[in-house]
């Protein structure tokens, strides 16, 4: 007897602002509704709570392969987020006030027997940049502070250092100070805010040149090939938002120990879909809210991401 539908919500920026050709969620929601999956779609602004239940604002979802016309939506009506099976959260970060709070809310729904993917305790456990720090064996010398004598303290060790912040993506206020010092003091003084927010302090690693290599781990597995995300000329951002390149490359005899340093962890926190930044040796962050990379992947080398993501959703679900 054929299995019902699945119903499968996504909660993400708004749809007609994501770039066609490179988006991770389009594929996810392709594979979904490839798969037979009803597609509801929701931004973080149509969550709400009512007398301690979950409910959104949702509008019905269909996707196309057509750059010209890649999604339709219906009219939007609000239902309980119990009536779907599983919820995709892909909002970007920043994991500002909004996202966290959003993140509570899909956890009511959570609570009533939805899957959400990735679960919502380890959203609000996991801080990209702070997580890999809890393997400090795959990581290179860091420090994480807001007073600038200790910053000041950690470039003068190491000569060579990038200076960000916890809650950046693409790239975003990354800087690259070297022996000389040059703008040091303001960029301490712009990213900690005069020394009122915590930022984070990392050994420069030459091996940048070579590219900031995503790994993708679906389910604790590891897809077999990364990544790598060079710089363009000028630049010590790898991040394909930043104008870097992305080349496909196979995981080496390093990439899988430092796998193998994290699996236990991601296993344990039932993280379903997971990205590791890995320069030279070690590992710089790891990506929960809304690992990309599928797309230059899947088209590099002819993988199926999404595919695998959605069968250890169905396994998740007993389907």
């Amino acid at each position: 007897m054929p299995q019902p539908t699945l119903h499968l919500g996504v909660v993400m920026d708004p749809i007609q602002a994501i770039a066609y050709k490179k988006d991770t969620t389009l594929a996810m929601l392709w594979e979904a509704q490839d798969r037979g999956y009803t597609l509801h779609y929701m931004e973080q602004e149509d969550l709400f709570l009512k007398e301690g239940k979950a409910f959104a604002r949702m509008r019905p979802l269909t996707v196309h392969r057509d750059a010209e016309h890649w999604f339709d939506l219906g009219d939007a009506e609000a239902r309980p987020l119990a009536e779907l099976d599983a919820v995709l959260m892909r909002k970007d970060p920043p994991v500002d006030t909004d996202f966290i709070n959003a993140v509570h809310l899909l956890g009511f729904a959570e609570r009533e027997g939805v899957l959400i993917v990735n679960p919502t305790q380890a959203l609000l456990q996991c801080n990209e940049k702070l997580f890999a720090q809890q393997f400090p064996q795959c990581c290179t010398p860091t420090l994480v502070a807001s007073r600038a004598d200790e910053l000041r303290a950690f470039h003068a060790e190491h000569g060579n250092v990038i200076f960000k912040p916890l809650d950046g993506m693409g790239g975003t206020g990354i800087f690259h100070i070297g022996p000389e010092g040059r703008n040091l003091g303001a960029v301490i003084e712009q990213l900690t805010l005069r020394g009122q927010r915590q930022i984070m302090a990392q050994r420069y690693l030459p091996e940048i040149k070579d590219g900031d290599t995503r790994i993708l781990l679906v389910d604790g597995e590891p897809v077999p090939f990364g990544l790598a995300r060079i710089p363009s000329a000028g630049e010590t951002r790898g991040n394909l938002a930043a104008g870097g390149k992305g080349v496909s490359r196979e995981l080496t005899a390093r990439d899988h120990w430092l796998i193998e340093q994290v699996q236990p962890m991601i296993r344990e926190k039932g993280l379903m879909f997971v990205g590791l930044d890995v320069i030279g040796d070690y590992i710089t962050e790891i990506n929960v809210t809304s690992p990309t990379c599928v797309r230059e992947i899947d088209d590099q080398r002819g993988t199926h991401i999404a595919g695998l993501l959605f069968d250890a959703v169905e396994r998740r679900l007993g389907r």
